[in-house]
């Protein structure tokens, strides 16, 4: 018996110990748009590909690079849906954790709360796993964080990192470009060439997302006319 003998179930291990579900879930997330993240000295930066199904839709009506708390933010690849089901949920955990200690929730805690959230629907009947990646970026007293959230609930800390469809050569070129001392502008400048690099057309300042976390502990999403000098700076 193959691999997809076992994918009707998604409880049901394969042989070879993998829950196939989690493996079609990573596919959709291979398939969706180029995500990064870098983490400078003074912030992090996420960006994105903003590809439109068609000219005729309303770009201002898609988010991808969005908050979660004022001084945390997230950016995904994969399906939309998916994503706003789990943004959804980390703000009501941020706004909870804020009632109960009446202070910001520390970025590892709620990331470790979505990615249980994601861990619990790779092994409850009735449910699929969610068919998205996340990039999470916060500021708090301890500095700045990357973590990134797969489908199957595992989570880790980075430094810099790609997801989506070019994320291995993402991965590669972000590799040769960072570095611990990087400033938040360079960082900027780092994540445009970087998608650049592997972006089919012309990169314009209405195709691509970029947000900021800075040491003012504040998330802020840059406009279109800041992405468009962001970009001449790296032509």
């Amino acid at each position: 018996m193959g691999e997809s003998d076992y994918s009707f179930s998604l409880t049901t291990f394969s042989p070879s110990g993998k829950l196939v579900q989690i493996e079609y879930a990573l596919n959709a997330v291979a398939a969706g748009a180029t995500s990064l993240g870098i983490k400078a000295k003074n912030g992090i930066v996420l960006a994105t590909e903003k590809r439109l199904p068609s000219p005729l839709m309303d770009e201002s009506t898609i988010d991808k690079v969005t908050s979660i708390t004022a001084n945390i933010g997230m950016v995904y690849a994969g399906m939309g849906p998916d994503s706003r089901v789990l943004l959804k949920k980390a703000r009501n955990y941020a706004q909870s954790y804020y009632r109960v200690y009446k202070e910001s929730i520390p970025v590892s805690q709620l990331v470790r709360q979505v990615a249980s959230v994601m861990q619990e629907f790779t092994q409850s009947g009735g449910v699929r796993p969610f068919g998205v990646s996340l990039l999470v970026a916060g500021f708090d007293d301890e500095g700045p964080h990357l973590y990134q959230v797969d489908p199957s609930g595992s989570y880790f800390a980075w430094k810099a990192s790609a997801i989506g469809k070019n994320m291995v050569n993402g991965k590669t070129f972000l590799e040769k470009r960072y570095s611990d001392d990087m400033e938040l502008e360079d960082a900027i400048h780092t994540a445009l060439l970087t998608i650049k690099e592997g972006f089919e057309g012309q990169v314009t300042e209405n195709n691509i997302e970029v947000g900021i976390v800075s040491d003012d502990l504040k998330f802020k999403k840059l406009t279109p006319a800041e992405v468009k000098d962001y970009l001449s700076e790296v032509e």
